[in-house]
């Protein structure tokens, strides 16, 4: 994943005041909100435990919150990784499965480990 020192876009929205406040120093964890046409990307990243993550919802105009759709979620992925890097969304198994926000979509990858990838084909 980035850092965000490192992409001048990601840098410009990053949370810098409030409860969720980082710095660039924080380096990939922080809380980034993209302002779009259709609403505010709210993103929150960490690269700990192994793992480079970002958990992503919209916020509307009017305080309410919706699922990203595929191109949101496309726009992020290149936002924090490079155009070439493979990066997850994962189903967990129903006995793992925590909900703590109802339009929060995650992108995951390992770090460290190439992960296994279908053939171009099945893509």
């Amino acid at each position: 994943m980035r850092v965000a020192s490192g992409n001048a876009r990601l840098g410009w929205y990053r949370v810098r005041e409030g409860p969720f406040a980082t710095v660039t120093a924080d380096g990939n964890n922080g809380h980034f909100e993209i302002t779009t046409r259709a609403g505010v990307l709210c993103c929150i990243a960490s690269d700990g435990g192994g793992w480079d993550h970002v958990s992503v919802h919209v916020r509307r105009a009017d305080g309410s919150c919706r699922v990203p759709s595929w191109a949101e979620m496309v726009f992020v992925k290149e936002l924090f990784w490079e155009s070439d890097e493979w990066v997850v969304q994962y189903h967990p198994a129903a006995a793992e499965y925590i909900n703590v926000h109802a339009h929060v979509l995650h992108l995951w990858k390992p770090q460290g480990v190439d992960l296994p990838t279908p053939p171009g084909y099945m893509v």
